[in-house]
């Protein structure tokens, strides 16, 4: 799923403004570059963890208390979807 998709289901699912959406979207895109970086000069998941909860902690400063609750539940539903095999994004049925 692209940050633009992430994005755009966030706006959805969190109500968030153009601005938290403008700014959620370049905190994203950073976060992805940093991770193909690291991800092509080898590193595993567990040297990409640090990038994704910086990640995760910049878009949670940008949202308002209500949203950091609903989103901290949407990650962790994702995860919990992750850990039982299933794809973490959203998708087909």
């Amino acid at each position: 799923m692209s940050p633009e998709d992430r994005v755009a289901a966030m706006k959805t699912q969190l109500n968030l403004t153009d601005d938290q959406s403008a700014k959620i979207l370049a905190i994203m895109k950073d976060g992805a570059a940093k991770r193909d970086s690291v991800r092509n000069a080898g590193g595993d998941r567990d040297a990409m963890r640090p990038i994704m909860m910086a990640t995760n902690a910049k878009i949670k400063a940008v949202l308002t208390p209500d949203q950091q609750t609903a989103y901290q539940k949407m990650m962790d539903d994702m995860r919990a979807k992750m850990q039982q095999g299933g794809g973490g994004g959203g998708g087909g049925n």
